[in-house]
């Protein structure tokens, strides 16, 4: 890994990267490379996915379906040390602003609930995201049934379509 061995000025890097977790990468650059900005650039729902990725120090969340001109403001923005979002994003954190029901079931799950949620909603089976999460399968299983309750839902057929309720890709 590059980020390893090399200082950047800018990581633009995707929520959903093959044989990486992401969230991991970014706790990684958050600990080892606090100097160097984050832009995440995703075809996810935002929605779903900027507000946890904010929250664990990414300096911006852009939609690839936004457009070059998104693109290059959102690029602008982090190199001059701010923070970039959408339109419509920034229009969703400040209506929930005081609103204590949270209408997402996924906004519920914590960080790690939420890392194994969408390692599962990619298809990789418990053993596998032990081995990317670097923890024991039993606690892999002990997140996903809390998640399971906390969504309730009782399997992995019924999360694939409260993902797909939620535009949770």
């Amino acid at each position: 890994m590059q980020i390893k061995q090399q200082r950047f000025d800018l990581v633009i890097m995707d929520t959903k990267m093959p044989d990486t977790n992401s969230f991991g990468l970014m706790e990684y650059i958050r600990s080892n490379h606090r100097e160097e900005k984050v832009l995440v650039f995703s075809m996810c729902d935002e929605g779903v996915y900027a507000k946890r990725f904010l929250k664990a120090g990414a300096m911006g969340f852009v939609s690839k379906s936004a457009g070059v001109s998104a693109l290059r403001n959102s690029i602008t923005r982090v190199l001059n040390g701010r923070k970039y979002v959408s339109e419509k994003l920034a229009e969703q954190l400040v209506s929930e602003i005081g609103n204590v029901d949270v209408d997402n079931p996924f906004d519920k799950l914590s960080h790690r609930e939420f890392e194994i949620v969408s390692l599962l909603l990619r298809g990789k089976a418990v053993g596998k995201i032990s081995g990317m999460l670097t923890i024991n399968t039993n606690t892999v299983t002990t997140h996903k049934t809390r998640m399971f309750k906390k969504l309730g839902i009782n399997n992995l057929v019924e999360l694939i379509e409260l993902a797909r309720q939620y535009h949770f890709s």
